[in-house]
């Protein structure tokens, strides 16, 4: 980009305090027009005010740049802010103050900013569309975590095939296991195997069992306890296994005594870890603790009950168990004792196999080409999506971590996905939510990866993603990692300081304690009194985090600040790990000046915004305020009672392990800098399967 611009009269910048030019190297102009086009069009005054403004607008752009990229959001608005009162209409920095506002948990006023940005680009124009883009699916997303749609209809969006030329990679699926990562277990009836597929569609592992094998795998569950549950149908006999899939011993064995089976085929596990197995050619249903005991075994004709004629698939939720028959073609409804309790789904369905929770009122069920979704209360079927190609017979299907629907095709020999429709046009969902330049020209990016409901996409690797700056590939491009492959997270602990919390000492000590043995790293403890303070204490013992959590008694008082604890608590958790969270703890209503500053939608929106979950440990009788289940629905959380059969700390371990669509790459820079002076851009596009997503920022240097 290429102008000449002014030098002040102070004579800095090569220009003599007379006003004469004397020099206006490439270097120079870099140096004073940083922005597209538009500004160009304003050199023609090369002493006037309008390359003051130039000069002033850029200093202020690149102070916002950099405080944005250390987590300074509001120091970033400033800045940006200064900047278009020098530049009024510059679509770059008014792109950039939109990021700032959402990135504060701003969305109306980031949505304005961005569109004046795009009118200022131009619709048309790349960086044009590029916002317009960002703009609708803001405006589109309404939860987090939506476990289905119940308005959306799945196509196919790919497949992973099980030949590959003349190759068999694996012979006809009958399950499908989804994994934390984006990979999913394939069961391989036709070639007696395990294989993990990732995300792209490539083999990552195999397990074939002990050394005499698998004989017929047909379904693989996991326990509570995070170990594989595997029937063989041909063997009579379900392999227990290991979270890897190592083989570790059988449960059963071929026949029609009890505690044996004939045929085992799909299986469900129940809350407390019990094992349900459908023992097919037995036609009924047998029931095993967890280390493979036989408890009892029904499914047969009694009064009332017809009996199994072709058990298929089974589910376990809340007290009943489902079982889905392929000849009477009907779903079943018993309790976990045995007993019948009658008819969920009577007609409608051609071909029932597999039934999978999709969430605690949803089942989904494959029904030979079709992908039905079931409504337990309601006893309402609803037609998902339908695999149309001539060799069909939907064996297994499950819900994977980026929100497809993975189904075992068992007659073509491959697993489908299935993507929402709007998801197919609409693609991914891509934000550069940093770059760091301080060991420049080495560059790092981090990188979120979303779909349009804003489910994190996890599982992607290097082959994924394609960095490039002004428009050309960039060099010596390296995938450092997912934040999805690692098990730290942190956590801030939000004390409530209100009269009604200053008698629970003991309590908020019990908590404290609870949530520590979670195992994330405690990165501060912040009192919500008056004026919220910040108590430190990271890597202190749990006795001094007990002791921070009684408070002292005169920071207890009526006036207490949810809104700014929060947000200060939040602000704590942004230099740290991708999986994080704000735990707050008290009674579970909220004062009178709980959102004084802050309003409950800007908070949520800087949670989520920024990929930060929100619990709640309430200690006190009354019920959570609605407002506390929001920030928990919102962000993934959950409400947790003090007191409560499981505890605070199973919930909190598993912080470790949830998803996040963060990734960060590291490459080589290759463009001039001015010394440090000049705006670069680099651009993030990522693929997967038949969808993509990009987004374009920028950075500046150090300085030399």
């Amino acid at each position: 980009m290429n102008g000449a611009g002014s030098g002040d009269p102070a004579g800095r910048d090569g220009v003599p305090a007379g006003g004469k030019l004397l020099l206006i190297p490439a270097i120079l102009a870099g140096f004073l027009w940083f922005f597209p086009v538009s500004l160009n069009a304003q050199q023609s005054d090369a002493l006037g005010g309008a390359d003051r403004s130039a000069l002033n607008a850029r200093e202020e752009f690149r102070l916002g740049v950099q405080a944005y990229n250390r987590y300074a959001f509001n120091e970033g608005i400033l800045s940006f802010e200064r900047a278009l009162a020098f530049r009024p209409g510059e679509g770059l920095i008014l792109d950039w103050l939109g990021r700032a506002y959402f990135r504060s948990g701003l969305e109306d006023t980031a949505l304005r900013q961005w569109q004046a940005a795009a009118a200022a680009y131009g619709p048309s124009s790349g960086d044009g569309l590029l916002v317009m883009g960002r703009i609708e699916t803001i405006r589109n997303r309404r939860s987090l975590f939506p476990a289905m749609d119940e308005d959306i209809r799945y196509v196919e969006a790919g497949r992973y095939p099980g030949t590959s030329d003349d190759i068999v990679l694996y012979r006809q699926p009958t399950s499908i296991l989804a994994l934390e990562d984006g990979s999913a277990w394939v069961v391989a009836y036709g070639s007696n195997e395990l294989v993990r597929i990732d995300v792209n569609g490539m083999i990552r592992q195999r397990r074939r069992g002990p050394l005499n094998g698998f004989d017929r795998p047909y379904d693989l569950v996991r326990g509570l306890d995070g170990r594989l549950y595997l029937s063989e149908f041909r063997g009579g006999r379900v392999s227990i296994l290991s979270a890897d899939g190592e083989w570790l011993a059988y449960i059963g064995s071929k026949g029609l005594g009890e505690g044996q089976l004939i045929g085992p085929q799909n299986m469900a596990i129940d809350e407390e870890g019990y094992l349900y197995v459908v023992d097919y050619g037995n036609r009924r249903i047998s029931k095993f603790d967890p280390d493979g005991e036989f408890i009892l075994s029904f499914g047969d004709r009694r009064s009332g009950f017809q009996g199994l004629l072709s058990p298929t698939g089974i589910a376990a939720g809340g007290e009943r168990i489902f079982i889905a028959d392929g000849v009477s073609r009907r779903i079943f409804i018993f309790d976990r004792n045995g007993s019948y309790g009658g008819v969920l789904v009577e007609e409608g369905l051609s071909g029932p196999e597999s039934l999978r929770f999709l969430s605690e009122r949803q089942l989904l069920l494959a029904d030979t080409n079709r992908l039905l979704l079931i409504d337990i209360d309601s006893a309402l079927v609803r037609e998902l999506g339908v695999l149309g190609n001539s060799r069909v017979r939907i064996v297994g299907a499950e819900l994977d971590r980026n929100g497809n629907i993975l189904a075992a095709n068992f007659q073509a020999g491959e697993v489908a996905v299935m993507t929402p429709i709007n998801e197919m046009a609409a693609g991914l969902f891509v934000q550069i939510d940093r770059v760091v330049s301080d060991n420049f020209p080495e560059v790092t990016v981090e990188v979120q990866v979303q779909n349009r409901r804003r489910r994190p996409v996890v599982g992607l690797n290097a082959g994924n993603f394609l960095l490039s700056e002004e428009g050309r590939a960039v060099s010596e491009q390296n995938f450092i990692g997912g934040a999805y492959q690692t098990e730290s997270s942190d956590v801030v602990l939000l004390m409530e300081r209100s009269p009604e919390t200053a008698s629970r000492g003991a309590d908020l000590a019990a908590a404290i304690r609870d949530i520590l043995a979670g195992g994330s790293r405690v990165v501060s403890l912040v009192s919500a009194g008056e004026q919220p303070q910040r108590e430190g204490l990271a890597g202190a013992s749990a006795a001094v985090f007990a002791a921070a959590a009684r408070g002292n008694p005169a920071s207890y008082t009526a006036r207490w600040r949810f809104d700014r604890g929060l947000r200060l608590a939040a602000t704590d958790l942004l230099p740290g790990s991708k999986k994080r969270a704000v735990v707050f703890v008290g009674v579970g209503t909220l004062g009178e000046l709980a959102f004084d500053q802050y309003s409950l939608s800007e908070l949520a929106a800087y949670l989520t915004n920024n990929g930060i979950r929100f619990y709640a440990v309430t200690v006190g009788e009354e019920p959570p305020a609605e407002e506390l289940r929001y920030l928990c629905d919102q962000t993934g959380g959950q409400v947790l009672p003090l007191y409560r059969p499981q505890g605070i700390t199973p919930v909190l371990e598993r912080l470790g392990s949830a998803s996040s669509g963060s990734y960060t790459l590291r490459y080589r820079s290759q463009l001039p800098t001015d010394f440090g002076r000049a705006y670069l851009s680099v651009e993030a596009e990522v693929y997967l399967l038949e969808r993509s997503g990009r987004d374009k920022i920028g950075y500046f240097p150090p300085l030399e």
